[in-house]
């Protein structure tokens, strides 16, 4: 794996006690700037009895106080920023269960940042200058196609920036330019598969797939790279609070979790509504602090994203950078049901280790006076039948959910990001 390309070759196998050294500068650094540039961050620092010079290592980053979306929606649009509007240049922005939005500004610093990180992710998937990058996220308030985009620019790679929607178009276009690299979120890989099934089409020419902005199975993954008939299938992580898809770091060819690239990011993983960490390898929330951003960085960031450290050695790929398993869910989408606890990840990793099941379902969770059940649907061939499926999630998940099997095409598709959780309220008249 040791010849795997790399972006920024050093900065990604720096030793290990460089690294640390490096975060630990750059953590003073940013503390004392936040600190110096952000009034509420200041209010915040002060609220809690600390000062810059209070933090001198890694050790001492359990003295801030945390941050999390919440506070991004208090101080909506630019309140948390640490530099004057002049200075931004770009924002992007998520939206919320509230209503208000996340909003993420850049200076050309942060964008910079964004597309080097962005690109070191598309050398990691084996991508060189000149290959034909295919962009399938929308150009818009979402940060996922513009995250592809300056990676690729920093690259030198031929772009081709289709966006989102018009399928037909887009294998079309993939086909005519020999496009090397798709990308775009999962649940739309599996609509561009499912339409190149219909016309009996393929995409010769692929040979590498970096999809993000949903969970990301193992069974789904294979699926994928069995379906286009590529060995190179990755997950891309990014949150709009980090800079947007890409920061944050990708699973190598290794496929041992994802690096996180720890020279901008300090990785911690804690208890849930704690300030302690986990046991390594053990499941926690992921919280993360931005060492290198400008406009916006983020403090001990509750992301709300489950996972656990993989490791901290250096990888087969030479990467020294920390590997993390695959986002498991969010602390706020877990599901009980008759006792039984569990996230959307694992239904779709059970679903899609049967054979003849498509990648497109629904998780129905139905409340019948207080009484939660849950309704699982899929979509599959004339040969899979609902008790395959009910047996088959007994094993995994500890229950037997109802649901239905549909022909492909039947279940409806959203634009964008799928909805896989819905939620029936049986009471109302």
């Amino acid at each position: 794996m040791a010849d795997e390309g790399y972006f920024q070759p050093r900065e990604e196998t720096l030793p290990v006690d460089e690294l640390r050294q490096l975060q630990a500068q750059r953590l003073r650094e940013v503390i004392s700037y936040v600190y110096a540039n952000s009034p509420v961050q200041k209010r915040r620092f002060d609220e809690t009895g600390i000062a810059p010079g209070d933090i001198k290592g890694l050790e001492d980053i359990a003295k801030l106080p945390f941050m999390d979306k919440d506070d991004f929606r208090k101080y909506y649009p630019l309140g948390l920023a640490c530099v004057e509007s002049q200075r931004i240049i770009e924002m992007h922005m998520s939206s919320g269960s509230t209503g208000i939005p996340v909003v993420m500004p850049y200076t050309p610093a942060d964008i910079k940042q964004w597309g080097e990180c962005t690109a070191r992710c598309y050398s990691m998937a084996g991508a060189v200058a000149g290959d034909v990058a295919q962009i399938t996220p929308s150009f818009g308030l979402f940060n996922g196609g513009f995250g592809f985009y300056h990676g690729a620019r920093e690259l030198g790679l031929f772009i081709i920036p289709t966006g989102a929607g018009n399928t037909a178009r887009q294998i079309r276009l993939a086909q005519d330019f020999k496009t090397r690299i798709l990308t775009g979120v999962v649940s739309y890989a599996t609509r561009i598969i499912e339409l190149l099934e219909e016309e009996g089409s393929s995409l010769p020419s692929l040979e590498i797939g970096i999809f993000g902005a949903e969970t990301f199975s193992e069974s789904m993954k294979k699926k994928i790279a069995a379906a286009f008939n590529i060995d190179k299938v990755f997950d891309i992580y990014g949150m709009t609070e980090t800079g947007g898809v890409g920061t944050l770091g990708m699973d190598c060819p290794a496929h041992d979790g994802i690096h996180l690239w720890e020279d901008h990011y300090i990785v911690e993983i804690l208890a849930l509504n704690e300030n302690k960490p986990v046991a390594e390898g053990e499941m926690g929330e992921l919280v993360l602090t931005s060492l290198t951003r400008e406009a916006l960085p983020v403090i001990r960031f509750r992301t709300g994203d489950l996972t656990r450290i993989i490791s901290r050695d250096k990888c087969g790929c030479g990467r020294t950078h920390v590997r993390i398993a695959p986002i498991t869910g969010r602390v706020d989408d877990m599901l009980i049901v008759k006792g039984v606890n569990f996230f959307p990840r694992q239904v779709e990793h059970a679903l899609m280790e049967i054979p003849g099941v498509k990648p497109h379902y629904q998780i129905i969770i139905e409340d019948n006076d207080g009484i939660k059940d849950v309704r699982i649907n899929v979509e599959a061939d004339e040969s899979v039948t609902g008790y395959m499926v009910e047996k088959h999630l007994k094993e995994a998940l500890g229950f037997s959910p109802k649901g239905d099997v549909f022909k492909p095409g039947e279940l409806p598709r959203q634009a964008g990001k799928a909805q896989r959780v819905f939620y029936k309220n049986n009471n109302e008249a």
